[in-house]
């Protein structure tokens, strides 16, 4: 068993830690100007749409995607032969050339996972997206089109136009480097992503993403996300450094975590059915289809299989790592362990 870093649990610690920084650092729990209070001085999320001169709404703040949303398994839709092989390879290496390894940018998955905040500024003619591990984005509203036929960039090239209250982002010119979501999914420089934002009250907003290749796969998908606003915080400042000195440890294949594994009862196996807490990883389902443990992390990703070593110990592809279960002292399940290389996470079942 090979156990990799999991790159979305550096990027949550990084948030969890933005609570705990000091206020004069990273000015932590300073009042959003505008933000509507509750009789306690607590922002009011469930508060009016807030709307510029012109009446559209105002999609300014920092916001993050409740869950870990599509980050782990972005689509089922089929590949083509080509992609689908890439696919299994990045699977079965357990995510060794993950761009955000080799301190390359997100492109199109930059913020979907949940775990790190990113913020809009809008302006009339312009909005920017910013990212703590990501380039900015630049998104046009002053009537232009998509580039017929532009370099290639990591971020893509962003034109915005308004329908109604939805805000519709369209991007395309990606350069094929980066991945759909930490699973793996591949596309080519033919993606076309168009995204859909509805500020629903102060603090909520839902996203839709439109994604569109048809030289990697058989036919467009839409996945949603729930968005939910951070007031009276900051985004911190990410710079990948250490990952290139650490790369050569990232080593291991599922095969041969295959020829270890060992045949585990099935009524073992279902005592693991349930709903887990995971800590600031959200809510992963535990389920179980003939005698193959499944295990979907965060909301809607999909289910993958995993591996198991022991009764007990299941080597889970995604993270490269083992998930251990626990019992209390009546043999009763009450939950499990994740380790990744930055130490252990534990999970509550519900």
């Amino acid at each position: 068993m090979r156990i990799r870093s999991l790159v979305p649990t550096l990027v949550a610690i990084s948030v969890v830690c933005v609570v705990h920084a000091p206020a004069h650092a990273q000015w932590i729990n300073h009042p959003t100007p505008g933000t509507p209070r509750t009789a306690d001085g607590k922002p009011d999320l469930t508060a009016a749409v807030p709307r510029t001169a012109d009446g559209k709404p105002d999609l300014s703040g920092i916001w993050v995607i409740n869950g870990l949303g599509h980050s782990t398994n972005i689509t089922r839709v089929e590949m083509l032969p080509w992609a689908q092989k890439l696919y299994e390879t990045r699977v079965a290496t357990y995510g060794q050339e993950d761009p955000a390894v080799n301190c390359l940018p997100e492109g199109p998955r930059a913020a979907i996972s949940g775990l790190e905040p990113f913020r809009i500024v809008q302006t009339p003619h312009v909005s920017f997206f910013l990212y703590e591990t990501s380039p900015a984005r630049q998104v046009f509203t002053d009537g232009r089109k998509l580039p017929v036929d532009p370099t290639p960039t990591w971020m893509g090239y962003s034109v915005a136009r308004w329908d109604g209250d939805t805000f519709i982002v369209e991007t395309s010119g990606y350069n094929d480097r980066t991945w759909l979501d930490f699973a793996g999914h591949p596309h080519s420089e033919a993606l076309h992503v168009t995204e859909r934002f509805q500020r629903t009250d102060f603090g909520h907003m839902q996203l839709s993403m439109t994604y569109e290749d048809p030289k990697a796969y058989t036919k467009p998908w839409t996945i949603s996300l729930s968005v939910e606003l951070v007031p009276d915080t900051d985004l911190l400042e990410s710079v990948c450094l250490e990952n290139e000195k650490d790369r050569e440890r990232l080593v291991g294949h599922a095969s041969e975590d295959r020829k270890t594994s060992r045949k585990v009862p099935r009524d073992v196996l279902a005592r693991y059915v349930g709903v887990y807490d995971v800590a600031m990883l959200g809510v992963w389902t535990v389920s179980l289809d003939g005698d193959e443990l499944q295990i979907e992390m965060g909301n809607g990703g999909g289910k993958q299989a995993v591996i198991p070593q022991s009764d007990t110990v299941f080597n889970y592809p995604p993270i490269g790592g083992p998930v251990q279960f626990t019992t209390d002292t009546k043999g009763q399940v009450t939950g499990f362990v994740v380790t990744v290389v930055e130490g252990d996470i534990p999970a509550k079942k519900r």
